[in-house]
Formats: structure tokens, sequence, C-alpha cells
């Protein structure tokens, strides 16, 4: 079934007095939502037994976490070991927070011309794939993601081209990337579908019914994104609306995680709302 969450902590958690993370899970539980984000973007710096203790706390209250990797990764840099530590760190502690999700960014463009960025990302899958065997961790779901500036890795067909490395690879999508980086081209219902049209005749039905997602608007300038803004905002898109209906009309149920600046549970509230109601 489609599921819907937040990235982090939203303001209204510590407005509360919350502080820790297993008090995450009852806080979304209990606003109606269903998974939750947790983000190592600064470093996987999380002990053993606190990952088993945030398990546990989001497996009573029946809330599905996944985690983003460290934002260092980039796998077309001169240091691809450091990036595939990352990866697996990021998944072997979510397996001990009974995740089974684990979202990166690919890599950066770099001094590098498009293509040969691309294909050295590519390359460097492969030996992340042999990785992830070699150490155990197949059992879990690795999402590259769509990012959002002109100079990284990571269009909507750069990602369905990873994903086709290995069956463990599934899209993350951020349409609020997608969005920014092609100056504000998801517009309207239609725009949803084709895209995701596209990326399910690269990929199969099957492996993108469960696909990845990342909302927010996000204000974007020549380069691409500049910054996350919440559902409130009127300038910049994309329509949530646009999306969910797209999303039922192709009758996928993917994982949905919110990335309002601040207002994450919220904003996730109000897409969950409206796929029930319409």
């Amino acid at each position: 079934m489609i599921k819907f969450g937040p990235s982090g902590n939203s303001q209204s958690f510590f407005d509360a007095g919350f502080k820790h993370s297993e008090q995450s899970a009852p806080f979304v539980k209990n606003m109606g939502l269903d998974c939750f984000e947790y983000s190592f973007g600064r470093g996987v710096n999380m002990g053993d037994a606190k990952a088993v203790s945030v398990g546990a706390a989001f497996r009573a209250a029946e809330v599905e976490i996944s985690v983003h990797a460290p934002y260092f990764v980039n796998l077309a840099g001169e240091d691809a070991e450091k990036s595939y530590g990352y990866i697996l760190a990021s998944a072997r502690t979510a397996r001990l927070m009974q995740g089974r999700r684990v979202v990166f960014h690919p890599a950066s463009q770099g001094k590098l011309e498009r293509e040969a960025a691309v294909s050295l990302t590519e390359e460097r899958l492969r030996i992340l794939r042999d990785k992830i065997y070699e150490n155990g961790l197949e059992d879990m779901i690795y999402c590259p993601e769509t990012m959002g500036k002109k100079r990284q890795i990571g269009t909507a067909e750069e990602i369905v081209r990873f994903c086709k490395v290995d069956k463990i690879f599934t899209p993350c999508v951020d349409f609020g990337h997608i969005n920014a980086r092609e100056g504000g081209t998801l517009k309207d219902k239609g725009e949803f579908i084709e895209l995701l049209s596209r990326m399910i005749d690269g990929l199969g039905f099957e492996r993108m019914k469960n696909f990845h997602v990342h909302f927010s608007k996000i204000e974007y300038g020549a380069g691409g994104e500049v910054r996350h803004l919440t559902f409130e905002d009127e300038k910049y898109g994309p329509r949530y609306e646009d999306f969910v209906d797209a999303v039922k009309e192709l009758r996928l149920e993917p994982y949905v995680i919110c990335e309002s600046a601040g207002t994450q549970a919220e904003d996730a509230l109000k897409m969950k709302v409206y796929y029930e109601k319409n």
C-alpha cells in the first residue's frame, strides 16, 4: 500500500517538547502517517544500541522507517571507497532500525564531461552492488535519487539507467528536484504521468510500483535547486495534488516522504488526506 510520512522531525515535534528519535514514531503515528525517513546526512554516527532502540519504537508504532545515506556520497568522485562505505554503513544501521530502504545521492559531475561522469557512476554502482552482496546486505532496497542541481548526476533517465544495474536498486524520484532542475516543468497531472510512464517503460511496472518518493516545493534558479519550501508557497511547484492524481491513475503505490521545510509532517498529512478523499 502507498505510505506517507516526513523526512525527519517537523517543527511541531520540537514545539511539543519532544527530543528523541524514539518519540518520532508515536508522534508520526498519532498524526495518522505511515512512514518516516531518518537522515544520516552528516554521517552514520548512530550506535548499534541506539539503532535497535529506535527500530523497536518504530516497530511498536507500526511506522515504517527508511534512511538517507550521508550527503557526501559521490560515486563519480576521486575516493569511491568512502562512498561505498557510507552506503554500506547506512544499510547496516537501517537493518538494526528494522528499515529496508536506503536513499543516496548518486554523484556530482565535477570536472568530467556529463556522459563520462554518468558512465563512471554506473560502473561504480556495479562495484557497490558486488560489495552489497559480499556483505550480505542484498535484502535491503537501495534508492538512487533524482537530483535538483544541473551539475549533479541524477536525471530521471540516469536513475532508470542506474537501477538497471541490479534488482536491489529502486528509484527515489524527488519531484521537487526534477521540477527545480528543469525550471518548473511539472505543471499538471499529465506531466507527472508522462515522466512516470517513461520510467515504467524503462524498468517495468513491478519495479516502479513501490518506488521511493521525495516531495516538496523547491525554489530554483539558473543552476537548479535553491531551497526547500512549504506547501503554503504559491510561486514554486510542484503541486502535490497533481502528483497524487497521477500516482492513482497509474496504480502506483510508492513510499512517499515529504521534505517540506519545517512542516514536513503536516504537509505529508495533506497528501495522505487528499489521496484518501479523491
